[in-house]
């Protein structure tokens, strides 16, 4: 028979063995890095992780290579700790692979965690998701982009992805204003982008629907529809139904652009909810749901593949970053091929805080 001091070694390796192992990608620029090792560190001591691996962004590299670095090491779970950017590039390296992508928010937008009612502001809570949450697989856009010159681009997103005036929006939002009043810096952007927003002409083709013409101020491809400061613009998207909703602004007269900011700021929300009841299931409420989608100056479409091309070129977004300008692009739905960290049931339901 064996003695507990002759087993205890061969008990330990395979507990080494079965530790799992999560790494952060971080952007230097966005945390305090101090304080965002010590909280980790606490919550990856208490459920019994391996180390946790850590990878610095540059200005060259937004995540991507340090998430592949990652992957490579063996991580089962990346943390993307930065603003929108460094979320994105992390999830095109994730998407699709055996680890999951987790989320410490920091900077002015946060989409993704915003749609999936994830903690912005508790670091101690996004940081236990890590290590006691369980993972929720959600859709994946993917995205080829043309360029003026003919060169193409391949690119990912979790959010939305678009042209027109919302591109020309982030394009001239000033970055001294952004860090004093954060989001509230778009909306001096939205002011100036208005006055020069030309519409544009293009053609588009939304799945097997045959070749279309259109002409619109913005044209934005979501895969869910919440924006900052509770503005809803995709009412109908849901990050996991694999499909893709489509807005398209078209406004003819200023009060057009009024009538587009009351139904995003306001009246999208009471949509939301109206769409979710039993009310919208009898047949006055399908009549009201179905007149809410062909309102003349923001129409809405639906999906899971969307081409598009352009008269001439404009500003693309995609996940809330300006990438330049295209003359077309190609969106396709990737159906729950990302998994991402949320909190578990019995966090959730207690609402659990953690302490840094």
């Amino acid at each position: 028979m064996s003695t507990p001091s002759e087993t205890a070694p061969a008990e330990q390796d395979a507990l080494q063995t079965e530790q799992r192992t999560a790494a952060v990608v971080y952007n230097p620029v966005k945390v305090h890095l101090p304080t965002l090792k010590r909280t980790v560190a606490k919550h990856q001591q208490e459920a019994g992780w391996a180390e946790t691996l850590w990878f610095e962004t540059t200005e060259e590299d937004p995540g991507g290579g340090m998430a592949r670095a990652a992957l490579d090491a063996g991580a089962d779970v990346v943390a993307a700790a930065g603003g929108d950017g460094t979320v994105r590039a992390v999830a095109e390296v994730v998407h699709g692979s055996e680890a999951s992508l987790a989320l410490l928010p920091s900077g002015t937008g946060n989409l993704l965690a915003r749609n999936m009612k994830l903690p912005l502001d508790d670091l101690g809570a996004s940081a236990r998701t890590i290590f006691h949450g369980q993972d929720r697989d959600i859709d994946f856009g993917t995205l080829k982009v043309e360029r003026p010159s003919g060169e193409r681009e391949r690119f990912g997103f979790l959010v939305m992805a678009g042209l027109g005036l919302d591109a020309r929006m982030l394009v001239n939002t000033r970055p001294e204003l952004k860090k004093r009043v954060g989001w509230l810096a778009y909306v001096d952007s939205l002011f100036r982008s208005v006055r020069d927003a030309d519409a544009f002409e293009f053609r588009y083709q939304l799945d097997d629907d045959g070749n279309r013409a259109l002409r619109a101020h913005s044209l934005i491809v979501g895969n869910c529809g919440e924006l900052q400061a509770g503005a809803i613009l995709l009412p109908d998207a849901e990050i996991d139904d694999g499909y893709f909703d489509i807005a398209v602004m078209r406004p003819r007269t200023f009060l057009g652009w009024v009538r587009i900011g009351a139904r995003v700021f306001w009246e999208n929300g009471i949509l939301r909810a109206f769409r979710r009841s039993s009310l919208a299931k009898t047949v006055v409420g399908k009549k009201i749901v179905s007149a809410s989608r062909e309102e003349r100056p923001l129409r809405y479409l639906r999906g899971k593949e969307f081409t598009a091309r352009l008269e001439k070129p404009d500003e693309f977004e995609i996940d809330g970053d300006p990438v330049g300008e295209v003359v077309a692009f190609r969106a396709q739905i990737d159906p729950m091929s990302l998994s991402v960290r949320v909190p578990s049931p019995a966090d959730d339901r207690h609402g659990a805080r953690s302490v840094p």
